[in-house]
């Protein structure tokens, strides 16, 4: 692998450079509390220093909203809809969400590839950037806290700018492009690295070994956990939402007042809403709430194959964000007797205001 350093000086250059390689997209603060991938016209905009953006980068690749194709009933005539998707940059990506675009390749660009999906991804240059733990984040649990592909550029903070990781040949050609801004790594570099890595790897906030969680979770689904946060989940669907790795989607066909003409598109879908287990006949798979909470449980700590990951990738956004202060990293300690019984006393009063804010926020968004 390939290592440089860009000075922090150069940092804003850099940035203005990237827009020659197509849109550029980079956390923005968006309100007191929030972070998202914006568009940036003003590089001063982006955020360096941040924790989780509301939506994960999944909304660039798997849109919330597609149209698939056109119909004509009439005809008998359909016509494929996919757009020409201009290039684009994302910039500032964490590990994490890296991984977890990883693992929406393994389900999209499978021995099927999704040519919706495949067209974004092949036009999209990522670019990850360090960061530090909150006590949200268990992303060194999941083994998903340091990328070692999956990217163009990666930069890890230093006292003085960045030391930059050259992923793929992409990335070898934006730095080549623009070699004029970056130097060589120097071994003053070498140990800030090592300080910062070492530094940030103390900072998570919980250090256990979760490797027999997927089974203790099959053991125990007769948890009276299930029970007491089932109780208080209010099946709105923001952990599907906020998470970098759910990939389920509804097909609807939109049809045109003359009966004729239409068109079908795909959005997302939520495993915690009614709808998602319904099948013709009014039989619902999951037809109660607690089986919908349990099952999310089981499918996002499930085993991944081609990673050697779980489905989750720690970023700790399902808590972060929802409205009842569901801890899935405390309900998932409590299985493994790590924990307590949580009990709907024991919720904060914080967190659910936490989750409301963001409501509001993801309801005036243009995702």
């Amino acid at each position: 692998m390939r290592y440089v350093k860009l000075p922090k000086e150069n940092t804003y250059a850099f940035l203005e450079r990237l827009k020659e390689w197509g849109k550029l997209y980079a956390p923005v603060k968006i309100s007191e509390k929030f972070y998202d991938f914006r568009e940036i016209d003003d590089v001063k905009q982006v955020e360096f220093s941040y924790n989780r953006t509301i939506m994960p980068p999944k909304k660039f690749f798997f849109l919330p909203r597609e149209k698939l194709f056109e119909f004509n009933l009439t005809k008998a005539e359909y016509r494929e809809v996919i757009e020409d998707v201009e290039p684009f940059v994302l910039f500032g990506l964490h590990a994490c969400d890296i991984f977890g675009l990883k693992v929406l390749d393994t389900v999209y660009l499978d021995e099927l590839p999704d040519k919706y999906y495949k067209v974004r991804r092949e036009k999209g240059i990522i670019i990850g950037i360090s960061c530090m733990p909150d006590e949200y984040c268990f992303c060194n649990l999941r083994e998903t806290d340091f990328a070692d592909d999956g990217f163009d550029l990666f930069l890890h903070e230093l006292p003085d700018g960045w030391l930059v990781r050259v992923g793929t040949p992409t990335g070898h050609r934006i730095v080549d492009k623009n070699i004029k801004l970056f130097e060589e790594v120097t071994t003053e570099d070498i140990c800030n690295f090592r300080e910062f890595e070492n530094k940030r790897s103390k900072a998570f906030k919980y250090h256990e070994d979760w490797s027999n969680l997927r089974y203790l979770l099959e053991l125990e689904m007769e948890h009276p956990m299930w029970d007491e946060q089932a109780e208080i989940c209010l099946a709105c669907g923001n952990c599907n939402t906020t998470c970098p790795t759910c990939r389920c989607y509804e097909v609807q066909d939109i049809v045109s007042l003359d009966g004729e003409t239409g068109y079908r598109e795909r959005r997302w879908d939520s495993c915690q809403l009614r709808s998602h287990g319904l099948v013709a006949g009014n039989h619902n798979f999951r037809p109660t709430k607690k089986s919908r909470f349990r099952n999310r449980y089981l499918c996002k700590n499930s085993y991944n194959e081609k990673l050697g990951i779980s489905f989750c990738v720690g970023c700790g956004r399902c808590t972060y964000f929802c409205p009842a202060g569901i801890s899935f990293v405390k309900n998932l300690r409590t299985i493994m007797g790590l924990e307590e019984k949580t009990c709907p006393s024991e919720i904060s009063e914080e967190i659910p205001k936490r989750g409301f804010a963001y409501a509001s926020e993801i309801r005036g968004e243009d995702i």
